[in-house]
């Protein structure tokens, strides 16, 4: 081994010789910008190293937040639609709870708007499964002294009456579109005398108009009081259409109450007549909403005009008591 060291021991100091003067001429040799060779060598050297580095660096970098990282953001990701869905909850609630504050704001108005007349609130809890059975069940019975035959509205109008009272805290209402309802009713205006009828179907029809009766589409119908079940003046709804039949008009009625939405009502404990504020009769009996309607009593017609109006309302004083 050092027999060989000794051997090559010439060439290695000529190859030591040799570096040593290209490093020193590197140094001494200068390009642009008077930059020495040795620094371009030194860069061409150290980018592929510096290359490799940074691209291992950021294969590891991605692997981390791609991979490792990604179950943290998972788990945040989790605990964010979980605070999500709770707010969105919270929410609803929130609606409901406002929406039911606002019914029994109107419910609360009414009642205090007409104190001489004895009413009692009550919550909708059910309704009939028979799909040709329109009826409903309240949360107030015997105990509340409802009866069979007690008027049942709304701020908005005419809902149908108490056909049957179970036990001290529920009782069945007919509504006015049930197939076995019936109202007597009257136009606003004309004061022309009928019964407001259930058909079974989502809109009622008013009876026993003549046919030379003019009748046009959202004209007011109210409860005429000839029933002996609702006090007169109540809104019951508008006319949506009328056509020419025999031997009486067919008039379908828009009710002014969603009977399909009703959740909160009223019981009229009294049979006396209540005095309601006007309102302002929609154009369209398409547009009739929700909201709080209420109609004046209207005065009693001149004795001139009592004349015709009693032979008009001839044929309906006796099918105003079809009552069930």
């Amino acid at each position: 081994m050092i027999h060989a060291y000794s051997r090559h021991r010439p060439l290695m100091l000529l190859v030591g010789v040799i570096f040593a003067q290209v490093i020193l001429l590197a140094f001494q040799i200068k390009r642009d910008r008077d930059v020495p060779l040795i620094r371009y060598w030194a860069a061409d050297l150290v980018t592929p190293v510096g290359r490799v580095g940074t691209w291992t660096s950021s294969k590891i970098r991605g692997v981390w937040t791609g991979y490792i990282a990604l179950h943290g953001a998972r788990v945040e990701n989790a605990r964010l639609q979980g605070e999500l869905d709770q707010l969105r909850l919270r929410n609803y609630e929130l609606e409901s709870e406002s929406a039911e504050g606002q019914r029994l704001k109107l419910l609360l108005d009414f009642r205090q708007a007409h104190p001489e007349a004895p009413m009692l609130a009550a919550q909708v809890i059910g309704a009939s499964a028979d799909p040709t059975s329109h009826t409903l069940f309240i949360n107030r019975g015997l105990g509340d002294r409802v009866r069979r035959d007690m008027a049942v509205i709304t701020p908005d109008g005419v809902v149908g009456k108490i056909i049957e009272v179970f036990n001290n805290n529920t009782a069945q209402v007919l509504l006015i579109n049930d197939k076995d309802s019936g109202v007597g009713a009257l136009f606003a205006d004309s004061r022309t005398h009928g019964v407001v009828k259930g058909t079974g179907d989502p809109l009622p029809v008013m009876d026993y108009v003549v046919n030379d009766e003019k009748v046009h589409s959202g004209e007011v119908i109210l409860t005429s009081g000839e029933d002996r079940i609702f006090p007169k003046g109540l809104p019951v709804g508008v006319v949506k259409d009328a056509s020419q039949s025999n031997p009486f008009q067919i008039i379908h009625v828009q009710p002014t109450v969603h009977l399909d939405r009703i959740e909160d009502v009223l019981v009229l404990l009294t049979r006396q007549d209540v005095s309601l504020k006007p309102v302002e009769i929609p154009a369209d009996p398409n547009a009739v909403t929700g909201a709080p309607a209420a109609f004046e009593s209207p005065a009693a017609p001149s004795p001139a005009a009592a004349a015709p109006a009693a032979k008009s309302s001839a044929p309906a004083a006796a099918p105003a008591q079809e009552q069930r």
